[in-house]
């Protein structure tokens, strides 16, 4: 198989505090993989490196065969590698349609617009109910369909998902769950950061344990883990 994205040895951080040491994983084509694990150990660190919102100290991060580390997050967004990050960052005052509108930016993406339109509809029907609606009105499942809706509209050819499921009662969660299963079958690779294991164990190829700004342990989704199991990944013995 070939591999979709490799990140080897990425080392990056904050201002002098470094939160990946050297982090290594990779994504093969028509795979999806998720990272868990302890808040504050490198998760979303790892995806703002990724999407070129967070510069790399060293270490290398390919896409497609070609290095990304560093680039603009504009130029990483034409390659079709799209992030959704944590908490809403759309404009409150626009509507729901003019906000898919202003998701389609890649060139690539322009003239599917209207089909890519459709397809975020069909996965996510209540946008469609709320087309005419201020974002400001919308609840926090609905803002969350909205965010992954306007990435979709961009096309991506590889999306990366930081806790989509952050913060929603069950039954709104359940429904994320089920459009973004949608979403992967529709044929769009994923890199999920979720703390939920047994939705990521039903959604993805392979799960990584990221503690401490590595890779700890790789998960095969064939052979699923106990609770137990995962309270001594997270706490140890």
């Amino acid at each position: 198989m070939t591999a979709l994205i490799e990140i080897e040895g990425v080392e990056t951080g904050y201002g002098r505090v470094k939160v990946l040491h050297g982090l290594s994983v990779e994504l093969q084509e028509g795979a999806n993989i998720g990272l868990f694990g302890p808040n504050g150990h490198g998760k979303t660190t790892l995806l703002r490196a990724v999407s070129g919102l967070l510069r790399c100290w060293s270490g290398s991060i390919r896409f497609l065969g070609q290095e990304i580390a560093n680039l603009s997050p504009r130029r990483i967004v034409e390659m079709g590698l799209i992030h959704v990050p944590q908490g809403s960052r759309l404009f409150p005052e626009l509507t729901v349609g003019e906000t898919l509108a202003l998701g389609a930016q890649r060139k690539e993406a322009r003239p599917e617009q209207a089909k890519n339109q459709e397809q975020v509809l069909a996965i996510f029907p209540k946008l469609r109910e709320r087309w005419r609606q201020r974002v400001s009105t919308l609840s926090g499942g609905e803002r969350q369909m909205l965010s992954i809706g306007m990435a979709m509209m961009n096309h991506p050819r590889l999306l990366l998902l930081d806790e989509p499921t952050l913060g929603l009662a069950p039954k709104i969660k359940e429904e994320l769950a089920v459009a973004i299963h949608k979403i992967s079958a529709e044929g769009v690779p994923l890199i999920v950061v979720e703390q939920d294991v047994e939705f990521l164990l039903d959604l993805t190829s392979r799960l990584f344990l990221v503690s401490h700004g590595v890779v700890e342990r790789s998960i095969d989704s064939e052979h699923p883990l106990g609770h137990e199991d995962i309270m001594q990944m997270y706490f140890g013995h």
